[in-house]
């Protein structure tokens, strides 16, 4: 292992591009083999090829790379990486989390829109007096507050929030019959 560390030392360098781990060890041409089976018999099989003229011994990704530094007692290296390696983790995470509630407030905010349509439709076309005293608050409640969601609306009202849902797919379902119906007269 010293002299792994020593020729580390020498020939060695670490890459952390864009979040990809990469260690490599630039030896000269007839090295590359005899160095790539040394490391295998060691329990730190790498890859090697010629570049240029010079042999090459690669690790990649951050596990792998790790191991080989906890194997030469790099103990700050690889607390470094385990660390990098949590955040990115952590980034990647918030990330996913965002994404989806980005998703979420898009989806809100076009089924509220859709909501609010059929509530207008519905009465410019002389149909909200026929609608259901329950409808009609449930569709109330969502003209004064568009932002809430269908939870929100039937935490007010004390029902269940797929009670709430029915009611807006039945709403937009007699808005656009109406609209049908309007068109073909």
């Amino acid at each position: 292992m010293a002299w792994l560390r020593g020729r580390f030392l020498v020939d060695g360098s670490l890459s952390l591009a864009r979040g990809r781990t990469h260690l490599e060890l630039v030896v000269p041409p007839h090295e590359g083999a005899l160095l790539g089976e040394r490391l295998a018999s060691m329990g730190l099989p790498a890859s090697w090829r010629l570049r240029r003229g010079r042999g090459v011994v690669t690790w990649k990704g951050r596990e792998t790379v790790i191991t080989f530094l906890r194997r030469l007692g790099a103990t700050a290296a690889v607390l470094e990486l385990e660390s990098r390696g949590v955040m990115q983790s952590l980034h990647g995470q918030l990330n996913r989390v965002i994404n989806a509630e980005s998703a979420n407030l898009h989806r809100s905010v076009a089924a509220s829109s859709r909501q609010l349509a059929a509530i207008e439709k519905l009465k410019a076309g002389g149909q909200w007096d026929e609608l259901p005293e329950m409808d009609q608050r449930i569709a109330g409640l969502r003209c004064q507050a568009p932002e809430q969601s269908l939870r929100e609306i039937a935490e007010r009202l004390g029902v269940s929030r797929a009670r709430v849902q029915r009611c807006f797919q039945r709403l937009e379902a007699r808005a656009a019959q109406g609209s049908v119906t309007a068109g073909m007269g």
